[in-house]
């Protein structure tokens, strides 16, 4: 019977481990005590197996604390709050004496942080043992039995269950074996000797030497500057700023590095940066630079690992990773001047391109051709957007498309765009001076009217706007009206237009 005990012992292993995919953790010397682990089990995160002929209850009870001490130490290691565990003796005979009470109360340790259930299937109560252990982990678990078996039978299924466990493992740690870091180390090379040069021709603070190396200034990318997607991931302002990326860059490189490779990482690691300037684009007028959204395109990257590996991901960094994402977002919108939008670009932007290049020597083609056409329409929509103004831009950007069509005399296009944008209740006092001046080209005087004093109100020094709105009043014959704008224009600035202008009124009759 002990030959059937053993089987049934290691036919359970194989449900767990190659049915299940539990990760084998530990195992005896004897091959007769195995731990196994998927955290992502609730009911049974952890799972104990003992083969062993049971005489006393006093043994079972012992065994069953130590098990639990031993459990203690495996919740702390993986940082879990709490830890279910089944603890599953296969035994010839069941102990002598009284050891029910072992069975129906689960011990505890540490407030309840960690819980032992145990459970036993001996040879004169199989299919009840095997029953009660199905029904704790909600799995359907179907074992036939023969009366005999030889030594042969139960050494084949334990080195098949012991290979699928090895092989899996080796599988696990060659993820994490794709290239040695080089790319990484390029890179912090390069935004190195970019900030010194920043720092020698006139500062990395300095707003404008930043534009003139290349950070994101929308209007310069409206007007076809289209690089400034690509090199603001190179540009730090201030060596805080440098200290930070560059730091950041130096941990998590390397990791994307060994896991996808030197060129997955870099193609990685420039669409992130993309994207996270493109949602900056999008979203923030301000000028922005750093490496920040490639770094977080690297997070990205991480998580999209978890997505295709879920339990490697929560059992190695997982947990991790998600804490420093969500307290890097939140610290980005509760402090000034750190550009969230940029930020999360990139984290996207790093997840789809890891999607794209997937896993070296590994293919998923249903996904990496979604995740390209769904990464080439964010890209093209958000270029759409921020080239040609609407809902999303912000106010510089549709000032600047603007701008571009009344260059071109194209002044019904521009009314077309600024109209619809300040019907959103959208727009800064440059929008609504664009619009006025279009409308006064278009001649549409009294349309221009409400736009210039709606400019006057959000920026009240604005020569032009109160010199245009002093035409106007002239157009309508209002003198006294024409004559405070044009008062108002010449105390805010002595060009001559507006003197001129002042004295034209004072000699209407």
């Amino acid at each position: 019977m002990s030959g059937t005990q053993d089987f049934l012992f290691w036919r359970l292993a194989y449900f767990f481990i190659v049915e299940k995919k539990y990760r084998l953790i530990q195992i005896s010397e004897d091959y007769r005590e195995i731990w196994l682990e998927d955290t992502s089990n609730k009911n049974a995160q952890i799972i104990r197996m003992l083969r062993y002929d049971l005489d006393w209850g006093n043994w079972l009870k012992r065994d069953a604390e130590h098990t639990c001490i031993q459990a203690e130490k495996l919740r702390k290691h993986f940082m879990k709050r709490s830890l279910n565990v089944l603890n599953i003796y296969v035994s010839t005979y069941p102990p002598v004496d009284d050891y029910q009470s072992v069975l129906k109360s689960p011990l505890a340790i540490n407030k309840g942080k960690t819980i032992v259930y145990n459970r036993l299937i001996e040879s004169t109560d199989v299919e009840n043992g095997i029953q009660q252990i199905s029904n704790f982990v909600q799995q359907h678990i179907s074992i036939s039995l023969k009366d005999h078996y030889e030594e042969e039978d139960v050494q084949y299924l334990r080195d098949t269950v012991l290979t699928n466990a090895v092989s899996r493992t080796q599988e696990e740690q060659r993820l994490f074996d794709n290239g040695k870091p080089l790319f990484t180390y390029i890179l912090l090379g390069i935004q190195i000797i970019v900030f010194l040069l920043l720092e020698i021709t006139g500062g990395s603070s300095n707003i404008q030497n930043l534009i003139r190396f290349g950070a994101k200034y929308n209007p310069f990318i409206i007007e076809g500057q289209w690089w400034r997607f690509i090199t603001p991931i190179f540009l730090h302002i201030g060596i805080i700023h440098l200290l930070m990326n560059s730091l950041a860059l130096y941990y998590l490189g390397p990791t994307i590095e060994r896991i996808y490779g030197r060129i997955r990482f870099l193609i990685i690691y420039l669409i992130a940066g993309f994207t996270g300037t493109l949602a900056s684009f999008l979203f923030s007028s301000s000028v922005s630079a750093g490496a920040s959204g490639a770094i977080f395109g690297c997070f990205g990257a991480l998580l999209y690992l978890g997505a295709i590996y879920p339990k490697l991901f929560f059992r190695t960094m997982g947990t991790n990773v998600i804490v420093v994402i969500i307290i890097n977002l939140v610290f980005g919108y509760s402090v000034s001047g750190i550009d969230n939008f940029g930020h999360i670009g990139g984290l996207v932007g790093g997840f789809l391109a890891a999607a794209i290049v997937h896993f070296p020597k590994k293919k998923r083609l249903t996904i990496q051709v979604g995740a390209f056409i769904l990464t080439l329409a964010i890209s093209i929509g958000g270029l759409f957007i921020g080239y040609h103004g609407g809902n999303y831009s912000p106010p510089d950007v549709v000032n600047s498309v603007a701008q571009k069509q009344i260059n071109e005399g194209n002044y019904d296009a521009a009314y077309e765009l600024l109209n619809e944008y300040v019907s959103k209740r959208k727009g800064n006092a440059d929008t609504y001076f664009q619009l006025s001046y279009v409308e006064i080209q278009l001649k549409k005087y009294s349309e221009a009217k409400e736009h210039l004093i709606q400019t006057i109100k959000m920026e009240p020094n604005l020569p032009n706007a109160h010199f245009n709105l002093a035409l106007v009043y002239l157009y309508e014959g209002n003198k006294s009206a024409a004559k405070k704008e044009a008062e108002k224009a010449v105390k805010l600035t002595d060009d001559k237009k507006y003197k001129d202008l002042l004295n034209r009124i004072n000699q209407i009759p």
